[in-house]
């Protein structure tokens, strides 16, 4: 069975970093392009960066040169690293997983649980 689990969460104050993990098991995690969203109160989720399972990237325009993804395959987690951060970057972070293509159009299959990020001075 598919287990993501997002750790690393909490509160901020503007301009702050937060590192989020995704631990993941159950599948061939290599295998899989995986990506972090987040959805704020009251919008709709969006995707916020994906990694392929070549390494290549990609990222929302609101976090390119903010945010980084990348992932340890030999630890089977993934991570985000978010630096210079802002008060609309305030979100539940959710780590997902499936094949490209599902990642992009926002339905992969797998997901976690959620993580809070809260920016705020």
């Amino acid at each position: 069975q598919v287990q993501l689990v997002e750790s690393g969460g909490g509160s901020v104050k503007p301009g702050g970093s937060l590192r989020l993990s995704c631990a993941a098991s159950g599948y061939t995690y290599s295998s899989y392009c995986m990506g972090w969203f987040r959805q704020a109160p009251g919008k709709e989720r969006e995707g916020v960066a994906l990694i392929d399972s070549d390494g290549s990237t990609s990222y929302a325009d609101s976090v390119k040169g903010r945010f980084t993804i990348s992932k340890d395959n030999a630890k089977n987690t993934l991570y985000l690293q978010m630096n210079s951060l802002k008060p609309e970057d305030t979100a539940v972070y959710y780590c997902a997983a499936d094949q490209r293509a599902r990642v992009l159009a926002g339905t992969p299959k797998y997901w976690g649980q959620g993580t809070q990020v809260t920016v705020s001075s």
